[in-house]
């Protein structure tokens, strides 16, 4: 049987939306709230994230203990994250167990915040924030979006800084967590063998008492910020390098275009950049990627290597961007369509794959469109395409993020 979309909305404001298979093997279901770190104050930078391992460490009806162990006994394969853009919490079991697997979900969304788990995650978080100052392109990443997106929300750290969460308190983050985990900023994505009927009922039983705030986001396209960014270290003994510069945002049709002129530039394996920079030898890491944000788009293009080729490397990237909608062909656009059609299809093969991108596409007003509508999509591209978006979005103004050994 084709699989069949769906979609609710329940008195308080949850959207409930599914993807349903009958002849799937497996189920999966996901909360998508519509909160990150864009949507916090600066004093309150990583909250978003904090919560998201408060979640795990109980409710008034199980302890932290009683959640692992009821998702262990579910054979459930769930888990969080948190991004600038959402935070989410899944799980993906076989059939029989989706009740089990939702009501553990569903309860775990309106957690206890006790003020002695709380305390004792803080050192937890702060361990996590020191484990990433040991990746310098994290290092260099955090520095440079904190300078490209400087005075806008979109700067914060996902995982707050040393100072934040130090200062951060229990109430601060329950504040937080009533304005922004309410029933009307959240998405209920279900996909695979299911009764959505079924779905909307839990829902209404386990979700239907939470609050509706009509919490809101500022998406005016923040101004990117050029230039350069030259940071030195004591603690790495290579050379990175990161350009940041802007593109469509993910309510704007041009993002194919943009996705398939980052694949072109630095896919790993074959692009521009790997065959002139890691098959030459130059460089030991390159790649380039495109990101679609809530009201604005941004690409990236990164390189590593030995410091004594630092200039050699950036000189490289420089010439790729600056060569890349001359040289893009035909050849480009066909392989890059048989690459996303196989990946589609494998995303869509599996329900879990199939309700991470149903709940985070649901999540942006107007994003949403069938997988196979998607493809559709990317398979149309052309280069008149390519050379529009390009001529919108030039790789300027561009930012360009360097963090070097100390002489």
């Amino acid at each position: 049987m084709p699989v069949t979309y769906k979609t609710a909305t329940l008195d308080n404001g949850l959207t409930v939306v599914g993807e349903i298979d009958p002849d799937a093997v497996s189920s999966a279901c996901g909360f998508f709230v519509r909160t990150g770190a864009r949507d916090e104050e600066s004093r309150l930078m990583g909250v978003s994230h904090f919560l998201e391992h408060m979640m795990f460490k109980g409710t008034d009806r199980r302890t932290a203990d009683e959640v692992n162990r009821h998702f262990d006994e579910l054979g459930a394969d769930h888990n969080a994250y948190t991004s600038s853009e959402l935070t989410c919490f899944y799980a993906s079991v076989l059939p029989e167990h989706f009740d089990g697997a939702f009501d553990v979900l569903s309860d775990i969304l309106r957690p206890a915040l006790r003020t002695e788990d709380f305390d004792t995650e803080k050192g937890v978080i702060l361990e996590e924030i020191a484990m990433y100052k040991d990746s310098p392109f994290w290092v260099l990443y955090e520095k440079a979006m904190e300078k490209y997106y400087e005075g806008h929300a979109l700067g914060h750290r996902v995982l707050g800084t040393d100072d934040t969460i130090k200062a951060l308190q229990r109430d601060d983050m329950d504040a937080y967590f009533r304005d922004r985990y309410s029933a009307d900023n959240t998405t209920l994505a279900v996909a695979g063998n299911a009764d959505f009927n079924h779905v909307v009922a839990l829902a209404n039983d386990r979700c239907g008492h939470w609050s509706r705030t009509d919490a809101t986001r500022d998406t005016t396209p923040p101004t990117p910020h050029g230039g350069e960014l030259a940071l030195t270290t004591d603690k790495f003994d290579r050379a990175y390098t990161l350009m940041i510069a802007p593109g469509p945002a993910m309510d704007d049709d041009r993002r194919f275009a943009s996705t398939m002129l980052a694949r072109i530039l630095g896919e790993p394996g074959n692009s521009r950049l790997h065959w002139s920079l890691i098959e030459t030898g130059i460089a030991e890491e390159a790649m380039a990627d495109f990101g679609e944000r809530d009201g604005c788009g941004d690409y990236f293009v990164y390189a590593s290597g030995d410091p004594d080729r630092a200039g050699d490397i950036r000189a490289k990237m420089e010439t790729e961007i600056g060569a890349l909608i001359q040289s893009v062909s035909e050849e480009d656009l066909e392989r890059l369509r048989n690459t996303f059609a196989t990946r589609s299809t494998l995303e869509g093969e599996r329900p879990k794959g199939r309700m991470m991108r149903l709940g985070m596409l649901h999540s942006y007003p107007g994003a949403y469109m069938p997988l196979e509508e998607e493809l559709a999509r990317i398979q149309a591209v052309t280069l008149d395409d390519l050379r529009s978006v390009w001529a919108d979005f030039p790789f300027e103004p561009r930012l360009v993020a360097t963090l070097t050994p100390e002489a």
